[in-house]
């Protein structure tokens, strides 16, 4: 079976990331490697492909310069399960803390529900027709045919005696009636003019009342889900035609895939195209004292992950999955640590190592214009909904992106995120008033962005908390 990995070069790769990520240029080539080398595997013969085990990475840099998103969108590229997750959740593993092992059952789930949406889309057209025809059901005030037949009578004969008995009637031209009748409803259906009318709907839903459970594992890893919970009951609703659609193509949908072949294929999925981003490694990088606490739970979150990334069988309510495929891309500032504190074990298993760089004014300025979905561009598309038309100049995106270089150097370090902080700040009037405002224009230049932000660069108590 061949995975839907696509033939796209490591240029190629960089070069869709590049529309989203700003700089980073080692990180990209390193990922587009990889997944490149997903494709390649994937052409080989399968005594040789089981051999070949991905190279996981190990991305170094501080917070705010484009880890996670490189790692996302490489696996929007791939179409490929993914998850996030963060290893200081597992600091106080064999105490309190989560087992390990849930990042392949959250991985697991992903695949499931990335597989059952490509196959509901797969069976888009013939659901959208079972959904007409179901509305149609619903909204036809006769919906038994004419010449149904009871106990081998038809209905509506009524039995004469006498010689002078009415004629019975013509069904087959009622019949033709009703469909014509029906046809001209599914066409009105279809175009949208009976969403306003209001159906009775019948939908299952899961009968779990409220369990306290004392357990690390929690629900998922005791099975109540693939032992079928508590059972579902049926409820009924009134909606209107336009609410029923989504709920009737999800149930029609639904019939139409095969539920066992779906958890075999999303497993598959999983198995051999899965990524796992594993942030904050390094605040379980920190070599044991000797003593107790703290150190020894950190470094047996690292014995934890050993046998995961290297290859194991993990018990999910889908079934076994083997991780020997999945490409784990772990990151972290490595501030207080360094990736030698890592345990030998864990080291030899993150063969790929990359340095990211610190964000400058000049990245600030392309971050702010250049990526499909830039800062400024969400903003003018979430003002526009109260109709506020507002746009930046050049010179104001110049002094965003100054402001943000010189309160990432007066304080922490954020990287791009301090973006989101100066222009929400930057944009706060404005939101608050929108709604009341009515339809305008609203020009930013750098006057605007100085007058606004300039008294909270003067105080750096102001400035260190502000912004």
């Amino acid at each position: 079976m061949r995975l839907p990995v696509e033939d796209l070069t490591p240029s190629q790769i960089v070069d869709r990331l590049n529309q989203y990520i700003i700089g980073q240029d080692a990180a990209k080539r390193a990922v587009a490697i990889a997944l490149r080398n997903r494709y390649r595997r994937q052409q080989l013969p399968d005594d040789v492909r089981d051999d070949i085990m991905p190279k996981n990475i190990l991305m170094i840099g501080p917070t705010g310069v484009g880890k996670t998103e490189i790692a996302r969108r490489l696996a929007q590229l791939a179409r490929a399960p993914f998850v996030k997750v963060e290893a200081t959740k597992f600091t106080e593993v064999g105490y309190v803390g989560r087992d390990v092992e849930s990042i392949i059952r959250e991985l697991v789930g992903s695949s499931v529900r990335l597989v059952e949406k490509e196959r509901m889309d797969a069976v888009r057209e013939q659901a959208e027709e079972r959904v007409l025809d179901r509305l149609v059901d619903l909204l036809d005030e006769d919906p038994a045919p004419f010449g149904a037949s009871i106990f081998g009578m038809p209905v509506g004969t009524i039995v004469e005696s006498s010689a002078d008995a009415e004629p019975e009637p013509d069904y087959e031209e009622l019949e033709r009636r009703r469909q014509t009748r029906r046809a001209e409803l599914r066409t009105q259906i279809a175009a949208g003019e009976k969403d306003g009318e209001y159906v009775e709907l019948d939908t299952e839903e899961p009968n779990q009342p409220f369990v306290q459970v004392f357990s690390a594992q929690g629900l998922e890893e005791m099975g109540i889900d693939s032992l079928g919970g508590f059972g579902t009951r049926r409820v009924s609703h009134r909606l209107t035609v336009a609410d029923a659609r989504p709920i009737l193509f999800e149930q029609e949908a639904t019939t139409l895939v095969d539920k066992g072949s779906l958890h075999r294929e999303a497993i598959e999925r999983a198995e051999q195209t899965g990524i796992v981003f594993l942030d904050e490694i390094d605040k379980v990088a920190i070599r044991s004292t000797g003593g107790s606490g703290p150190d020894v739970s950190r470094e047996g979150v690292q014995r934890d992950l050993l046998p995961i990334i290297e290859g194991s069988t993990v018990p999910t309510k889908f079934g076994p999955v083997r991780t020997d495929h999945i490409l784990f891309i772990c990151a972290g500032a490595f501030h207080m640590a360094k990736p030698s504190d890592l345990i030998p074990e864990l080291q030899g298993r993150l063969p790929i190592r990359v340095q990211l760089d610190d964000l400058l004014e000049g990245d600030f300025r392309r971050i702010l214009r250049e990526p499909k979905n830039a800062l400024t561009k969400q903003y003018e598309r979430l003002l526009g909904a109260d109709g506020v038309q507002v746009s930046f100049t050049e010179g104001a995106l110049d002094e965003i992106a100054r402001i943000a270089t010189e309160v990432n150097k007066k304080t922490e370090n954020i990287g791009a995120r301090r973006l989101h902080t100066i222009v929400e700040k930057l944009l706060e009037d404005v939101m608050f008033e929108a709604p009341e405002c009515g339809q305008r224009s609203l020009v930013i230049d750098d006057e605007a962005v100085r007058t606004k932000l300039g008294a909270f660069l003067q105080n750096l108590d102001s400035s260190r908390y502000i912004l």
